[in-house]
């Protein structure tokens, strides 16, 4: 989740920014001077070496019959994070990505490195379990360590695809180079349906955030040792709103040795919704959620899970006339926020039904079916060092919601402090947690 009225403010500051730090691959768009277009070009066809290299399966150097190989892990039978495509998006000087930071109102006190990004195009799963492809970003830092740790970095909210790492302009790309600086790679899954991706996006839906998440991490693996900065295996996990809730998920499938060339060191997620049936929506329904907010993430999620759980038969059942004629097309993943905002009332109670109010104060059937399944991501016993970072002036995903992680946790015999950064709004606790989460990774990395 992200809050859509600072969100815009966020935009136009870092375009602003962009100017003086090029990201994209154009020279004519990123004003680069001809020593870089030529490392550019240079960079783009070792990059298409490399993709080339991945396509094409070795020849058998022996036609004698071979013993039968052990039955492949269901993931790699699938053919999940298997890599089809880098694409560089980025190469920025240590100064520049200085500059794209400190334009955002990013400490840049960690900024170490420069840095290059690609997008990585890789297989993963639907919901349902059917192939599919997904996008997202890696970023690998400019000098520094040879083999790299790597940062699991999942997004916030995003409605319109173009907002997600692999191909965003902003927010999205704050978190990964903030780390990526520090000297680590990162892998930021752009989620299905997002980035480059085919199809529309499963909001809030924790086990395909996951899966594409996992799967993205595999195919940076691969990415990453054919640009010559090998993984050294160990990831740190963070996330920023929804990406909170993920990386939590993440971590505990990654405990449970979902791949066994991967070992979580540690968790800080930012500001995540874990608690959605006891702490966000009932925030949402008295008021502590800002009004233009609750909106769009109700309509966002209810539209999204209706595809997943049988919320609603018909869409005005659940929202009131003239929205429930259009709210479903606004969420195509084409549509800005700030276009979804103007179209939508003002207040949660307007755009409902008084019938699905009174069933979203005490759901059931296919509602609480889509409730629980995001619950939960709390309730387990991670055997590494956890904080929870969040503000207490937050309006779009309320501290309730980590305190309710911390208390699952603790259950869980596992102490995670909640690091309260006050009358920081929500895109603002994340300005204060990265640089704080980014010396943390660094401390633990030391031993």
């Amino acid at each position: 989740m992200t809050q859509t009225t600072d969100r815009t403010t966020d935009r136009t500051t870092a375009r602003t920014a962009s100017r003086a730090t090029p990201r994209a691959t154009t020279p004519a768009r990123a004003g680069l001077p001809g020593r870089r277009r030529r490392a550019r070009r240079a960079l783009a066809a070792a990059t298409a070496v490399v993709v080339t290299a991945l396509a094409v399966a070795p020849a058998s150097a022996a036609s004698a019959p071979r013993p039968a190989p052990a039955p492949a892990p269901a993931h790699q039978a699938l053919g999940r994070g298997t890599l089809l495509g880098v694409t560089p998006v980025a190469d920025l000087s240590r100064a520049e990505v200085a500059a794209f930071l400190e334009g955002a109102g990013v400490d840049t006190s960690t900024v170490r490195h420069g840095l290059r990004g690609y997008r990585l195009t890789y297989r993963t799963v639907t919901p349902q379990g059917a192939p599919t492809t997904a996008t997202g970003l890696l970023v690998l830092p400019q000098g520094g360590e040879r083999r790299l740790d790597l940062v699991a970095d999942t997004h916030g909210t995003m409605v319109h695809r173009d907002y997600a790492p692999s191909v965003a302009e902003d927010f999205g790309l704050y978190a990964p180079y903030l780390h990526a600086a520090a000297g680590r790679a990162v892998a930021a899954p752009d989620y299905l349906g997002l980035g480059k991706g085919p199809g529309l996006h499963p909001y809030m839906d924790t086990a395909s955030s996951v899966s594409a998440s996992l799967d993205m991490l595999r195919a940076s693996r691969t990415a990453a040792a054919s640009l010559g900065r090998p993984l050294t295996g160990d990831v740190y996990g963070t996330g920023f709103s929804q990406g909170g809730q993920v990386a939590m998920a993440l971590g505990r499938e990654l405990a449970r040795g979902a791949d066994r060339r991967f070992r979580l060191r540690a968790l800080a997620p930012v500001a995540g919704p874990y608690d959605l049936r006891g702490a966000e929506v009932p925030a949402l329904l008295d008021g502590r959620v800002n009004d233009i907010s609750g909106v769009f993430y109700m309509a966002y999620f209810l539209t999204a899970q209706n595809r997943l759980h049988p919320v609603y038969a018909d869409a005005a059942e659940a929202f009131r006339q003239p929205y429930a004629g259009y709210v479903e097309q606004l969420f195509d993943t084409r549509h800005t926020e700030e276009d979804i905002v103007t179209k939508l009332p003002g207040s949660v109670r307007e755009l409902l039904t008084d019938a699905f109010l009174r069933r979203l104060g005490h759901p059931t059937g296919g509602l609480l079916s889509a409730l629980k399944a995001q619950d939960g991501t709390c309730d387990w016993r991670p055997e590494v060092p956890v904080r929870l970072h969040a503000a207490a002036g937050d309006t779009d995903v309320v501290i309730a919601n980590s305190v309710s992680c911390a208390a699952d946790l603790a259950r869980n015999g596992v102490k995670a402090p909640v690091i309260d950064h006050g009358k920081a709004d929500h895109n603002g606790s994340f300005k204060l947690a990265g640089p704080q989460i980014v010396r943390w990774f660094d401390r633990l990395a030391r031993g």
